[in-house]
């Protein structure tokens, strides 16, 4: 029965990810009819643009790129993306650039650099469009002088070792960049912008897809000083980072432009996909299984070991009395949750979500939870993520491993590699958040 039903979550696991392809996201929303480029709701004479400007950046935006060279084909006058190493695509018109992630590196910080002059060199009779999907921020480091790429470095390490979440991480981001939160559209300006983004963020706020840099930015200075400070970071953060958000909360470098500024009179900007999708598509394929399907919610975020008890808490429900739903049940849930760095193993996110879960449906019978990126890589591994039953426990001391001792120490990779289960995808080249999945069987 465990077989069966891990077949069974691995498939329908496969449909979120087909429903979130990045090319047949952009062609839903990007076509063109004629000499007229069709975007969204608007419509735009291509004869009278001198050119055709791509720009890009994240885990998806080579694939967006493809769907974007198929629509314009020859009418792309160049163009050029930022992609995390291993995530590219064939293109004709469109420059890839392999970048660092989800710590910035160098090559990120070239490739940025492009970025900004290809837009800036952008006039009014310019159509410039821009591919964003998650991992734009990591892979567009533009660190404000004197601020260098090492202290941006460390910065990151920092937020993630806390536990921040993206809205978190992308809102100090932007307040030490030249690139996001807004900055692209100043840069572009007075081009007509068309931004088409894959979402990867919780609500689906444009602002913060990929530090949104062509959008204009909700948050501030004084916003970015408070998360340093709720996590403990303004003496751990390089000086240099600490004092640019001090003077921006001082007023004494410009905000990251709002709503209203003209730099957004001629931007356009369109979500094209997102984690509903993805959940949507492993409902549809869970339904033509045979399971009763329960799809919890697509905005869960927190803590991943509580994340995941609350999961296994639904199983034993399941279990016990039939609620919410009779077996066979399948549960999914979509979003993005945290991990707190304790110790010092590998893993990610939705590995450390299995192992937990592993733990606490320990024994019980025909049970089953998967917990997957969508982008085929979790946190710095690759894997997409993991897979256990009630007897993984079991397994593993079998062989003398010890769960709660590889989960103390953020080591899911290592353990799930001895017990078998790592979900093992190569990257996606899409990115819309996680799919969790909780397989109960008759």
């Amino acid at each position: 029965m465990e077989k069966q039903l891990r077949k069974h979550a691995s498939a329908i696991f496969g449909a979120a990810l087909k429903a979130a392809d990045p090319v047949a996201a952009v062609s839903r929303f990007l076509c063109v009819e004629a000499d007229t480029l069709i975007a969204g709701a608007r419509r735009y004479s291509l004869p009278r643009f001198r050119r055709v400007l791509v720009l890009g950046a994240g885990k998806a935006s080579a694939a967006m790129a493809v769907a974007v060279e198929k629509a314009l084909g020859k009418r792309v006058t160049d163009g050029w993306i930022n992609v995390k190493y291993g995530h590219t695509a064939k293109l004709k018109r469109i420059r890839v650039h392999e970048c660092g992630h989800p710590v910035p590196d160098e090559a990120g910080v070239e490739g940025t650099r492009r970025l900004i002059d290809l837009s800036a060199s952008a006039a009014v009779d310019d159509l410039v469009i821009c591919l964003i999907s998650g991992g734009a921020s990591a892979l567009t480091p533009a660190p404000v002088p004197p601020i260098t790429l090492a202290e941006k470095q460390t910065t990151t390490r920092l937020m993630l070792e806390c536990g921040a979440n993206i809205h978190q991480m992308n809102t100090v981001r932007k307040h030490i960049s030249g690139f996001k939160g807004g900055q692209l559209a100043r840069l572009a300006s007075p081009a007509t912008l068309i931004t088409l983004m894959l979402s990867d963020v919780i609500g689906d706020s444009m602002d913060v897809i990929g530090s949104g840099p062509s959008v204009p930015d909700h948050s501030t200075f004084a916003d970015a000083h408070a998360i340093l400070a709720e996590f403990g970071l303004l003496n751990r953060v390089p000086a240099s980072v600490r004092d640019r958000i001090e003077a921006g909360c001082a007023g004494k470098f410009p905000d990251t432009p709002k709503e209203g500024d003209p730099v957004f009179a001629r931007a356009h900007n369109i979500v094209v996909g997102s984690n509903r999708l993805a959940v949507d598509a492993a409902a549809a394929h869970a339904r033509q299984l045979g399971y009763r399907t329960l799809v919890l919610s697509t905005l869960i975020e927190g803590e991943t070991r509580e994340i995941a008890r609350m999961h296994a808490a639904i199983a034993r429900e399941i279990h016990q009395s039939g609620q919410p739903m009779k077996p066979p049940v399948c549960v999914i849930s979509g979003g993005e949750t945290t991990v707190t760095i304790r110790g010092n193993g590998i893993g990610g996110r939705n590995q450390e979500f299995a192992l937990a879960g592993a733990i606490e449906i320990a024994g019980l019978p025909r049970t089953v939870i998967l917990s997957g990126g969508t982008d085929g890589t979790d946190g710095p591994t690759d894997a997409a993520g993991a897979i256990a039953d009630g007897a993984t426990v079991a397994t593993a001391g079998a062989k003398g491993l010890d769960p709660r001792d590889y989960l103390s120490r953020n080591d899911s990779y290592r353990f799930f590699e001895q017990v078998g289960g790592l979900i093992m995808t190569g990257p996606t080249r899409t990115n819309v958040m996680d799919v969790r999945l909780v397989l109960v069987g008759k």
